[in-house]
């Protein structure tokens, strides 16, 4: 079932996942031509109890089992995949054509890490609003959000000490880890994120409680108290 390479991959895609049946399958399915190209596709199932993980069996290289949180399991599947960069993929993201030699081209040089632009799927009427906000902040803060699709070097992983183990704005505090190192490389090319969450929740509510969380984020309130009264926009 494996069509692991026996050589060491340059790139391993890690997707974290809780409860994603209905969705795992388009997912792997998206991202087997990276893996016909020896990139290798890592899933890090954080104890779902529907069929994620046999569903993604036959589609991944490596199938991991994790203790459950984004940060825990994006770390678990970055310590024990074999690329030498790594690129973190959220079940419902779609990562735009030849992701692997953008990736590569955006990592040559001194830049160690990067993300995506990001288009959210037509789900609600402010949808291209919503992503380009998201893209032009990025650009002016350095600050990249888990749905870019986050990229960057072993090496800038190990020297960062993965993802912080914390239960919101992971991505957030990786970013200015990174930034540290090196600028990230914005790509222009876009990945697609599904509207499910804002489509949930109501497009209006949904925004106005992520900014009000980065808000107080920025503002010092610990990840925790957070994640306990926000829980429902994750």
């Amino acid at each position: 079932m494996s069509r692991e390479s026996p050589a060491t991959p340059w790139l391993s895609v890690i997707v974290p996942v809780v409860n994603e049946a209905a969705t795992i399958q388009a997912c792997l399915t998206a991202l087997s031509p990276l893996r016909d190209r020896g990139v290798e596709i890592v899933v890090v199932d954080g104890g779902s109890d529907d069929e994620t993980a046999a569903l993604a069996h036959p589609l991944a290289n490596r199938v991991l089992v994790s203790a459950r949180g984004r940060a825990r399991q994006m770390n678990h599947g970055g310590r024990e995949s074999r690329g030498d960069c790594l690129v973190f993929v959220h079940a419902d993201t779609r990562l735009p054509d030849r992701a692997d030699r953008l990736i590569d081209v955006a990592l040559k040089g001194p830049t160690c890490w990067g993300r995506f632009d990001v288009e959210i799927e037509r789900g609600f009427a402010l949808a291209g609003l919503v992503g380009w906000s998201m893209n032009r902040r990025s650009r002016l803060t350095g600050i990249a959000t888990g749905d870019q699709a986050i990229f960057m070097t072993r090496d800038a992983f190990e020297r960062v000490g993965g993802f912080p183990d914390q239960p919101l704005m992971e991505d957030i505090e990786i970013s200015r880890r990174l930034r540290r190192l090196s600028a990230p490389a914005c790509l222009a090319q876009r990945v697609t994120t599904s509207a499910r969450r804002w489509q949930q929740h109501g497009p209006l509510r949904t925004i106005a409680t992520m900014w009000w969380l980065r808000l107080r984020y920025w503002c010092g309130v610990s990840p925790w108290t957070l994640a306990g009264e926000y829980t429902d926009v994750r």
